[in-house]
């Protein structure tokens, strides 16, 4: 089993508070978050967008253990999840993450590149978690 450790520190209310995340790895230290970044577009990071980081590294990284099993070898895989965050009954949700995938990966079909894509899409870990719609434009390149 693995288990990586991440944590939050937030200190005040919600709208004049603030908080810093972190990771074990020190990727992230500290990194500001709060109200403003989360809901007006402010300064800093939040939860919505360090979900989108990994479900977009979760999955092209899928993808390319996927690609490598078919025989093939990638050049080259750029993803972009943009994660919904909408209110709903009872308060927020995150519901729906949408993945921009565009590859470049010599020898491949276009209809074998969509297969493992969506195999992909719903095979990553991460896709497994989010209890949310993950819908996916995947485009092979040259």
């Amino acid at each position: 089993m693995i288990k990586k450790t991440s944590w939050a520190i937030w200190e005040g209310g919600i709208k004049d508070g603030g908080g810093k995340i972190s990771t074990e790895t020190g990727v992230l230290k500290d990194a500001p978050y709060g109200f403003k970044s989360r809901f007006e577009g402010g300064k800093g990071t939040n939860p919505e967008e360090l979900i989108g980081a990994a479900h977009a590294g979760c999955f092209s990284m899928a993808l390319a253990m996927m690609l490598g099993e078919a025989g093939l070898t990638v050049k080259r895989i750029e993803t972009h999840a943009a994660v919904s965050l909408d209110k709903v009954a009872g308060g927020f949700a995150i519901t729906a993450s949408h993945l921009t995938v565009t590859a470049a990966v010599p020898g491949a079909t276009p209809e074998q590149f969509a297969k493992i894509a969506n195999d992909a899409k719903s095979g990553c870990p991460v896709s497994k978690v989010l209890n949310a719609t993950i819908t996916m434009d995947a485009k092979l390149s040259t």
